[in-house]
């Protein structure tokens, strides 16, 4: 079993136990979801299903997002842009870098940073539970050689 195959067996399963009829459509809206390497919002996953099935609607993909992410098969990441962005929940941990030029959503993991939070949750009497960690940056333009022109 690839692992599209294991992650939309998960998708199915947690439909099915929230009482979701497994429709063409959502089927669909689930292999789309399972075989995103990105992460993209509603309108992003209707565009590329909507493609292969010009009858789905866009109510059905927030529908079934919303079911997805109650459900712990997702989460939803709201970035400064607003926009509601989705990845697949059994990843392994990791922070994001968002470019904020772009929109562009960069993944890393740091076992420095991951460190650092749980010491300072010790320093404040804490025992970290969780976090999400979201870094806003642009791309930084290489220095320019020659310096000015001369008039």
């Amino acid at each position: 079993m690839t692992e599209t195959d294991r992650r939309i067996a998960v998708f199915e399963s947690q439909l099915k136990g929230a009482g979701l009829r497994m429709t063409q459509q959502r089927r669909l809206i689930l292999r789309v979801l399972a075989e995103a390497d990105d992460h993209p919002d509603a309108k992003g996953i209707f565009t590329r299903a909507f493609a292969h099935d010009p009858t789905l609607s866009l109510s059905t993909v927030y529908r079934t997002m919303k079911v997805l992410e109650s459900q712990g098969a997702i989460e939803r990441h709201a970035f400064e842009d607003g926009i509601s962005r989705y990845e697949h929940a059994d990843q392994e941990h990791h922070d994001h870098l968002i470019d904020v030029d772009s929109g562009e959503v960069i993944e890393f993991s740091s076992d420095a940073i991951e460190e650092l939070q749980r010491r300072i949750a010790a320093e404040l009497g804490y025992e970290l539970v969780r976090h999400r960690l979201e870094l806003y940056g642009r791309k930084k333009q290489p220095a320019r050689r020659g310096g000015r022109k001369a008039s």
